[in-house]
Parts: C-alpha cells; structure tokens; sequence
C-alpha cells in the first residue's frame, strides 16, 4: 500500500499542477447551472478532477433529491409504494440530461437502482445514489472519466477516511493529463458495503481527492462568494474573508458559522493544500482561501478572522469553599456529565467555583437528574444553573500577538450595556469565548464586529 507521504508528492516531491473542484448541490440544481459549471472547469486547463453533490433544489418549493433516496428506501423497506418519490427523482435527473442533450445513459441505472430498492438497500446506499447519478451525468457532460468511489475511499468504522484511501485513490486518479469525476459523500466500509460521510460530506470527498491526487488547490464552488466575517442576519454587509487559515476556520465552524464541513478540513490541512471557496454564479470573484499562514497583507487589514456564536448552550456553576485543595474536584464533576453521556464544550473556574458549559439539547428532559447527581457527589454549597446562554467566540490567530485585543471586546460590549456572564480564552490564544444572555446576543455580535472592522 502506498504510504501516506508518498501518495501527495510526485516522484520529484513537487505537487502536481492539477485542481480539485467541488460543486454543491444549488451548483448542479439544473441545466443552467450544470453550463456554468463546465464553462467553469474549461476556463482552467488544471481544474482536472469535479467531485459533484446531488443536485440541490431549484427553489423553495423543491425537495432535495437525498430526502427523496431516504424516503424511497424506507417506504421500500417497510413494502410501501415508492413509486411517487421514486418519479420524482427519475423527472430531476432525465430532465437535466435531456435539456443539456446529453446521450441517454441515465434510465439505465435508475432503473437498476428501482430493483435493488425493491430487493432491499441500506439507507447509505439509498443516499448516495444521489451523487452517483450527478456524477454520471456530469462525467458524460464533460466528456471526463467516471470513478467509482467505493471502489477507492474507504471509510473508517468512526466514520472518517481510512488513510489506505490515499494509495488507492491516488493511483485510480494518476494519468495526470486526464479529467475525472468522482461523486462526493460517499465511498466503502471495511466489508466493501457502501457507506455515507455525515451531510455536507461531499466537502470531506473533494478534500479526500484533492490529497490523492496531491493537487496545487481545491475549489470548493457554492452560491456564496466566499466566507463572511459575521453572520450577514446580523451583522449588515459584514465583510468577506480574503484569506483564513485552517485552525480559524476549525473554530468558526465549532461555533456555528456556516462554513466548511466539520471535517473536510483535515485531509488538506495535514498536507498544506489549499482550499478556495467560489461562487458559481460569479466565478469572477476571488473567493476566500484557506490556507496554513495568512499573508502580511492580509494581518495588516485586521486581527480577527471573524465573530460567530450560538445561542444553544447552558450553564451549570458550582461553588464551595476551598474547592481548590480538594484533589480530583473537578475530576469528580466532570464524570458526572461522564456517567451521563454528556459532552461538555467548556470548563472555566476560578479558587472555590467552576462552571460546566453544555449544549442545551444535551440536558432536555433530565436537568433535575444531573443537578441532583451533582449534589449528591460535589456536596457544593452553591449550585446554580442558567438554562440559556449564548457564547461568542471572536476568532483571529494574531490575537496572541496584539496587544489590547481582550480590552477592544469588553469595551464594545461594555459600550452595548451587554453584561458578561462568561469569559474563557483557549491556551492557544486564538479565540476569546464571552457568554451572555441570548437576549444581548445580537447587538453583542454586532458592537464586537464593529470593534475591529467598522
């Protein structure tokens, strides 16, 4: 098996001069959109390998043909009639190859795929054959060659790439003057069955092709011109990231900004591929890179990369005295959330108290069963928790080297009559993280935006 090392360096340790591009679903939503997608890739001799989602929907009405594949292979599953769901996709996809006058090749397999639902199919079977039937189309749209992912990727028992995908992809895509397309979201288990990444999972496929074949960049093209600096709901015209490194863009998607899949990042990120997001519907644009250093220009402009937050989360505080000689105190309270299976998202404290941050949703339906477990085991002599609380993180990787960067956000929101419930500051120093009500949760994102950009 090829090593990991060797499957993203030519034999002359150089990366090759070849694009990975990935289109989103409102990309390949319909023929109109499947013409800019080609102009795009013709625009650019080394954009040579697409990894395409499922077409995405064409208005607001429309439904994703992925939620048609689920209810299709349930309805088959428990011997209901598929057939309305089942009409429905086969109209989306012979459509678009009609309208585009591509030869027919696409009834074919959706009429397999009608058998196998009837014989019986795994929901990740079901699911991926809305990629599978994109990438048909689009490889006889291009005149490229089809690849088969689970014939190459093969995913991991906790759901992420297994690194033998880097030699066996990288050779399927190895004639370096050839255009591929190869489906998003999907790839093998272990035992060769289909299996699916999480939604959005054709992100981590165009990042999996991209270190395969050792590519110069990946695209990643949507229907925004790159990646805001605030949520535009809140923040009027905020302004688009030029240029964000890997760890920021970790953290801005942790705390909900709308961004990247979760773990498309990785297979890049480990390598110092970089990644572009693009806008189909205005390929002119620039983008926003994500890259492993941002350029002196771009460190100049500001010292944050972005604001975002949720407001999803709770908080629990215990106070007793002389909890900092107590051996193992937080130990104990933390495997209460343990024994419960409650992940716990922060932790900051101070000499005779400790705050627990969760997820809300984590707690729905057994509040009293935690706080009493908490009693019964701290013995505290305050418990005190706040059911509502939303967390901002402000994100930048020159905050570590800039001086007064704490004192600009406390004087924003001070300025904004915003009380601050909570404050905690990684080690790395790349974010600060504030909790506030979620009542003041706007116009806090909104003074702390205004702080650094204007």
């Amino acid at each position: 098996m090829t090593s990991s090392k060797e499957s993203v360096l030519d034999q002359g340790g150089v990366r090759a001069a070849r694009i990975v591009c990935k289109f989103g679903g409102s990309s390949l939503a319909s023929p109109e959109q499947l013409r800019k997608v080609r102009a795009i890739v013709e625009a650019d001799a080394r954009r040579l390998i697409i990894v395409p989602s499922a077409p995405g929907k064409r208005d607001a009405m429309d439904t994703k043909i992925t939620d048609l594949l689920y209810l299709c292979q349930h309805a088959a599953s428990v011997g209901a009639d598929f057939s309305t769901s089942f009409a429905q996709i086969v109209e989306r996809f012979t459509g678009i190859e009609r309208d585009l006058g591509i030869a027919p090749v696409i009834a074919a397999h959706l009429e397999q795929f009608r058998d196998a639902l009837a014989r019986g199919v795994t929901p990740d079977y079901a699911a991926s054959r809305g990629e599978h039937f994109s990438g048909l189309l689009l490889a006889a749209w291009l005149g490229a060659e089809f690849v088969e992912p689970a014939e190459c990727i093969v995913i991991g028992a906790n759901g992420l790439v297994d690194p033998q995908t880097w030699g066996l992809l990288g050779e399927r895509l190895s004639e370096t003057g050839k255009r591929y397309v190869i489906p998003g979201f999907y790839g093998r288990d272990g035992d060769g069955q289909v299996r699916t990444f999480s939604r959005g999972g054709s992100d981590v496929s165009g990042a999996i092709a991209a270190r395969a074949a050792n590519a110069m960049l990946y695209e990643n093209w949507t229907d925004v011109s790159g990646l805001l600096m605030a949520d535009p709901r809140i923040v009027e015209n905020p302004r688009p990231m030029e240029e964000v490194t890997y760890a920021e863009i970790r953290e801005l998607a942790y705390m909900g900004a709308s961004v990247l899949h979760e773990e498309a990042m990785a297979p890049v990120r480990e390598v110092g591929i970089p990644v572009n997001i693009r806008n189909t519907n205005a390929p002119s644009l620039p983008g926003t890179r994500i890259v492993a250093r941002l350029s002196p220009e771009v460190v100049a402009s500001t010292q944050i990369a972005g604001v975002a937050g949720k407001t999803s989360f709770s908080m629990i505080t215990i106070g007793k005295n002389l909890m900092n000689r107590e051996v193992g105190f937080v130990y104990r309270l933390l495997g209460v959330f343990e024994h419960n299976g409650i992940p716990f998202e922060h932790c900051p404290s101070s000499i005779d108290s400790v705050s627990v941050i969760v997820e809300s949703r984590w707690l729905e339906g057994r509040t009293e069963h935690v706080l009493e477990e908490i009693r019964r085991t701290m013995e505290p002599d305050e418990l005190d928790f706040v059911p509502s609380i939303a967390l901002i993180a402000i994100v930048g990787e020159e905050m570590a080297r800039t001086p007064g960067i704490a004192a600009r956000v406390f004087t924003a929101l001070a300025g904004a009559a915003v009380n601050v419930r909570l404050i905690n500051q990684g080690a790395s120093e790349l974010n600060i993280i504030v909790g506030v009500a979620p009542e003041d949760y706007p116009r806090s994102v909104r003074a702390i935006y205004g702080a650094f950009v204007g």
